[in-house]
């Protein structure tokens, strides 16, 4: 799949991991500040999931950036 990406789209995964890069700061961040076990536990859900996505974000740019010169 990732030999069929064009620019346009990498790009576009760059935005996201860039947006998600800036969530995840700001939700692991704010896990240390919350007092509240339910609000805590949702970030702490919240940060785990993202990181997932961004380790699948970069191998697909990886991915993407060792399939070019085929």
């Amino acid at each position: 799949m990732t030999q069929y990406l064009g620019l346009h789209e990498t790009l576009e995964l760059h935005e996201l991991l860039t947006f998600k890069n800036l969530s995840l700061t700001k939700a692991f961040t704010m896990s240390g500040l919350v007092q509240d076990p339910t609000l805590k536990e949702i970030l702490l859900a919240d940060v785990e999931a993202g990181t997932k996505f961004v380790t699948q974000i970069k191998q697909l740019m990886t991915e993407r950036s060792d399939n070019s010169y085929e």
